[in-house]
């Protein structure tokens, strides 16, 4: 699989996955040299699974979807962590992810190598061995996905569901209306078009806003950074990890 580095976050690499469960898999390992100040973690319509290290303490957690940009000071650094976004209709049962919007549930014992999940104990997976972790929760019972929302989602039409029945089941799955994560997929993407150094007016036809305004008022909403702001660095402040799902974005 292709692995991909961010200029923003130092020590930060990220990857695919093929598991219809697993959307990204990321890692952030320590850096020698100047750190940001501070993270702009922005909104993000997926859950994930994050483990990370405080000092010789291992944290364990589920992080639901983030309606809203929020700003996380780094003290100099960043300690190493590892982090399974999954694919929208993938979820814990015994975690809903409604009640997880803008929250997070941590385990309630974390070792180096080791967290509780509903009572049992799980190996902590790494960078390369997650689609062999996330199997394992498959077999289990606890992870299930409904595919009609990924299709959704992807601007596939259901057939023999009505509209009121996909609407419950994008919700039940995601936490979030269709509404919700297409606004934040449109600015995420919007945020990577602009980091790459296309010019706003050219994102504002490729993702689907009205005009300008709209992409500014988004950006602000989701992203809490302005469009100028993308398109320049800014080496005290780090952008959280950004990548394009298979959302459709356009109304």
């Amino acid at each position: 699989m292709a692995q991909e580095r961010s200029g923003d976050v130092p020590g930060l690499e990220h990857r695919p996955s093929d598991s219809p469960y697993v959307e990204r898999v990321y890692r952030v390992t320590p850096v020698n040299g100047p750190a940001p100040e501070r993270m702009v973690s922005v909104a993000n319509s997926n859950w994930e699974l994050i483990a990370w290290t405080s000092g010789s303490a291992t944290h364990v957690s589920v992080r639901g979807p983030e309606t809203h940009p929020t700003t996380v000071p780094l003290g100099g650094g960043i300690d190493g962590a590892f982090g399974v976004v999954f694919r929208h209709g993938a979820f814990l049962r015994p975690l809903p992810v409604g009640p997880l919007v803008d929250t997070s549930v941590s385990s309630p014992h974390a070792t180096a190598r080791t967290f509780v999940l509903e009572g049992d104990e799980w190996e902590i997976p790494g960078y390369e061995n997650t689609e062999t972790f996330v199997d394992r929760l498959v077999r289990s019972g606890l992870l299930v996905r409904d595919p009609l929302v990924a299709d959704v989602l992807a601007g596939d039409a259901p057939m023999l569901v009505t509209p009121r029945s996909v609407q419950r089941r994008v919700a039940a799955a995601t936490g979030l209306t269709q509404g919700a994560i297409r606004q934040i997929e449109r600015a995420r993407q919007a945020a990577m078009l602009l980091l790459s150094g296309e010019a706003p007016a050219d994102v504002v036809h490729r993702v689907g806003y009205h005009d300008q305004p709209h992409l500014a008022r988004s950006l602000n909403r989701f992203v809490g950074r302005r469009a100028t702001d993308l398109r320049e660095h800014d080496p005290t402040e780090a952008l959280s990890l950004l990548y394009k799902t298979d959302a459709e974005v356009r109304p």
